[in-house]
């Protein structure tokens, strides 16, 4: 009777720990689509490659020779967003207007 009993305790809680489990992902896929939403209300407008200070591409092209600038923005502080391709690589540096970068 006790073995019937445990068992019955187990499957139950099994089934709950399913049943938590589930609910998981559907909370990370939420929480992605967020942060993929995030970096159009961070204060940056997007502005022209040509339009970026002669220090900051000169700071880019002396720290990460082989980096492609693909979109430049710019907040109210003047800081610079540059996102950047470096092979199949990509990613974002921060840099004020005097070329010096930002840590973000």
């Amino acid at each position: 009777m006790k073995k019937l009993i445990l068992s019955a305790a187990i499957v139950l809680g099994s089934l709950t720990t399913m049943s938590a489990q589930d609910q998981a992902p559907a909370q990370e896929q939420k929480s992605v689509a967020t942060e993929q939403a995030a970096p159009a209300t961070d204060g940056y407008t997007e502005i022209k490659s040509e339009e970026v200070p002669a220090a900051v591409t000169e700071a880019l092209k002396k720290a990460f020779p082989d980096a492609i600038l693909t979109k430049a923005y710019i907040n109210e502080k003047k800081e610079y967003k540059l996102e950047v391709k470096v092979g199949d690589k990509e990613g974002a540096l921060f840099a004020d207007a005097n070329g010096k970068w930002i840590k973000k």
